[in-house]
């Protein structure tokens, strides 16, 4: 669940992180820019998730609910805090980019790995898609 936030700004948003809440803006598709604050406790457990990253996400936003992407993440240098996340809206009939991370299962049973001792390179750790996005209307 994300609010919309009325004021813009270094002070702004600093005090929004204080009162913990995360600064925000939703862009792309029809409308237009859109700056929102979300919960930062919610948020942090949230991006832990790999699916948060690269999926479409559903985020209701002043009481409509709306497709998007996460595209940016800023985090503090070394506190675990998310300073600013961006989102892009996603429209059906626009083609999206976006990459997948690969995940490789079977190797410790591979007769290669169990008797010649060898040892697995994953040389790709994700893929680059580009597609049209799939939802129900």
């Amino acid at each position: 669940v994300a609010f919309e936030r009325a004021k813009q700004g270094t002070g702004a948003s600093r005090r929004l992180r204080i009162t913990g809440r995360t600064p925000g803006i939703v862009y792309g598709g029809t409308g237009e820019p859109s700056l929102i604050e979300l919960d930062h406790n919610a948020l942090f457990h949230a991006i832990k998730k790999e699916a948060f990253h690269a999926s479409v996400l559903e985020m209701d936003l002043g009481g409509k609910t709306e497709k998007v992407l996460l595209r940016d993440l800023q985090m503090h240098p070394f506190k675990q805090l998310i300073l600013h996340i961006d989102f892009q809206r996603v429209d059906a009939r626009t083609r999206l980019t976006m990459k997948v991370p690969l995940h490789y299962s079977g190797e410790e049973e591979s007769p290669a790995v169990k008797t010649e001792n060898c040892l697995v390179n994953h040389v790709m750790t994700e893929l680059s898609i580009s597609c049209l996005p799939m939802y129900s209307a």
